[in-house]
C-alpha cells in the first residue's frame, strides 16, 4: 500500500482483497513506536550508577535524571492527541521517530547533567507521542474481531524494547568491563543510549509507508482515501457500510477537542475518568521500578553488577513471554477478566516482596537477602511481572485505544496517557527516597494499589470485547 506526496492513499489498490498479513504488518509497523517507547524508558536501567558517578549526582538528582524523561512523556502525550487530529496519525509517528533519534544522540554525548536531562526530556516527548498514537492508530485500522490481539502488539513491542535495552546494556557493560569503562573511545553507558539511533531511523522510514487511519480520513472529509484504506482492511461488501457508520459518528458529535471532555462528573466525562484511573493504576503498582531500578536494587541486596543485569534481562524475557498469554486470550475471555486476574496476582507478588524487604537484616545500610530469601525475592518479583505482563500491561493499552468514541479518541487517549506518565514520574521519583527509609515501604504501597485496582475494575470497567469502535 502506498501514499502520494500529500499523504493521501492511492486509490489504484481499491479493488484488492483484504489481506490479513498486510493488516498485521501495518499494525506491527505502528507498534514500532512501542519498541522505542520500551527501549528509551528502560535503557537508563544499566546506566544509573555510571551516570551518578559521571555527574556526581545525589540520590535525588539521580532519580530526577531518570524521571525527567517521564515528564517529557506526559507533555508529549498531552499534545500528541490534538496534533494527531490536526495533521494525522502518520505525521505524528514520523515526528516521534525524529525526536527519538535526537534524544539518542544528545543523551549519549551529553557533557553534563543539564544536557543529559534536556535530551532525556526530548526522548520523553517522543515516548509520550508514541504512547498515544500507536494504540489509537492500531484500534482504528483493526477489524473488531482482531482488535484485542492487534492492540496487544503495542505492549509486546514495549516489552521487547525493554528486553533489547536491558540485553544491550548488559552486553555493552560486559564487553567494556563495566558501564563506567571505556569502549571504543566512549564510556559504555554512552553507547547504551546511542544504539537507539538505529531503531529510531527504522521507525521513521517504515511509518511513512503505512496508510493513514480511515477514521481520521473520514473526519477530515477524505472519503475516497478512507474507502481505499478500508478496502484493504475489510471485506469489500462491508466497506461502504463502515464508511457510513464512521461518518454518522462524526455527524452526531463534534470533532475531538479538549472542551468536549468537560461534560461529566467532576469536570470530565465518566469514560475519561475511567481511562485516567486505568492509566494511574497501571503505574502505581510499581512495574517500572522493576525496569528502571532493578539492577541497582539487586546490587544493593548483595548481587554483583553482572548478576543484577542478567536478572534484569531474565525478568524482561518473562515480561515478553507473558504478553503472549494476553495476545492469545484477550479476544476470547475479554479485557475485564484479565485485569482482575492480574490485580490479584500482582498483589500476591508485591506483598511477598514487601514482607521480605521489611524483615531483611540491614548490612552496611542496605537490606541483605542471603540464600533462600534472595531466591524467594526473585521468584516474587518475576511472579509480579508475569501477572502484569498477561494483564495490566497490554490490556490497558488495548482499552485506551478502543474505549473512547471516534470523535474524542485521540484527545481522550492523550489525557489518559498524560496522567499515566505523570503517575510513572511520581513512582520513579519517589522510589529512591522511600527505599532509603526501608525498601519494603514502596512495595507495601504498590501492594495496596494492586488491591485497589482489583476493586476499581470490578466496579467501573465495562467489557469491550467484540464491539465495533462505532458502538463505543
Amino acid at each position: 500500500m502506498v501514499m502520494n506526496g500529500r499523504g493521501a492513499v492511492e486509490t489504484s489498490i481499491t479493488q484488492a482483497r483484504p489481506d490479513a498479513g498486510r493488516i498485521i504488518l501495518i499494525a506491527g509497523t505502528a507498534a514500532l513506536g512501542g519498541f522505542l517507547f520500551g527501549f528509551d524508558t528502560a535503557v537508563v536501567n544499566g546506566a544509573v550508577n555510571a551516570l551518578s558517578a559521571q555527574f556526581q549526582s545525589s540520590a535525588f538528582l539521580s532519580g530526577f535524571t531518570v524521571a525527567i524523561a517521564l515528564l517529557g512523556s506526559a507533555v508529549g502525550a498531552w499534545y500528541a492527541g490534538r496534533l494527531a487530529d490536526r495533521v494525522g496519525r502518520i505525521r505524528v509517528m514520523v515526528l516521534a521517530a525524529t525526536l527519538f533519534a535526537a534524544s539518542a544522540c544528545g543523551a549519549g554525548l551529553a557533557v553534563d547533567v543539564a544536557m543529559f536531562s534536556t535530551f532525556r526530556f526530548i526522548g520523553g516527548l517522543a515516548v509520550g507521542a508514541a504512547s498515544v498514537i500507536a494504540p489509537a492508530y492500531i484500534a482504528e485500522i483493526s477489524p473488531a474481531r482482531w482488535r484485542g490481539r492487534l492492540g496487544s502488539l503495542q505492549q509486546l513491542a514495549i516489552v521487547i524494547g525493554i528486553f533489547v535495552a536491558l540485553l544491550s546494556d548488559a552486553a555493552l557493560a560486559g564487553v567494556a568491563g563495566g558501564s563506567s569503562h571505556d569502549l571504543g573511545g566512549l564510556q559504555a553507558w554512552r553507547w547504551m543510549f546511542l544504539v537507539a539511533l538505529l531503531p529510531a531511523l527504522a521507525y521513521g522510514i517504515l511509518a511513512a509507508q503505512i496508510p493513514e487511519s480511515p477514521r481520521y480520513l473520514v473526519g477530515r472529509g477524505r472519503l475516497a482515501d478512507a474507502r481505499a484504506v478500508l478496502t484493504r482492511l475489510l471485506p469489500a461488501r462491508e466497506v461502504d457500510d463502515k464508511i457510513d457508520e464512521i461518518t454518522d459518528t462524526f455527524r452526531s458529535t463534534h470533532q475531538g477537542r479538549l472542551r468536549d471532555l468537560r461534560l461529566g462528573r467532576f469536570g470530565l466525562l465518566n469514560i475519561v475518568w475511567v481511562g485516567i484511573a486505568l492509566s494511574i493504576f497501571q503505574q502505581f503498582v510499581g512495574i517500572n521500578v522493576i525496569f528502571y531500578y532493578s539492577s541497582t536494587l539487586w546490587q544493593s541486596v548483595g548481587f554483583t553488577e553482572k548478576d543484577s543485569l542478567t536478572i534484569s534481562v531474565i525478568t524482561s524475557v518473562t515480561n515478553i513471554a507473558t504478553t503472549f498469554i494476553a495476545i492469545a486470550t484477550i479476544d476470547r475471555i475479554g479485557r475485564k477478566p484479565l485485569l482482575l486476574t492480574g490485580s490479584a496476582g500482582m498483589a500476591a507478588g508485591l506483598a511477598t516482596l514487601a514482607v521480605l524487604f521489611f524483615t531483611a537484616p540491614v548490612v552496611h545500610g542496605h537490606p541483605h537477602l542471603p540464600g533462600a530469601t534472595g531466591l524467594v525475592a526473585l521468584i516474587a518479583a518475576n511472579l509480579f511481572v508475569v501477572f502484569f505482563g498477561m494483564s495490566w500491561g497490554p490490556v490497558v493499552w488495548v482499552l485506551l485505544g478502543e474505549m473512547f468514541n471516534n470523535s474524542i479518541r485521540a484527545i481522550a487517549l492523550a489525557v489518559a496517557a498524560a496522567a499515566q506518565w505523570l503517575a510513572n514520574f511520581v513512582v520513579t521519583l519517589t522510589f529512591p527516597p522511600l527505599g532509603d527509609v526501608n525498601v519494603g515501604l514502596p512495595y507495601a504501597l504498590y501492594t495496596g494499589f494492586a488491591l485497589l485496582s482489583f476493586l476499581f475494575v470490578l466496579a467501573a470497567v465495562r467489557e469491550t470485547r467484540g464491539r465495533e469502535l462505532e458502538d463505543m
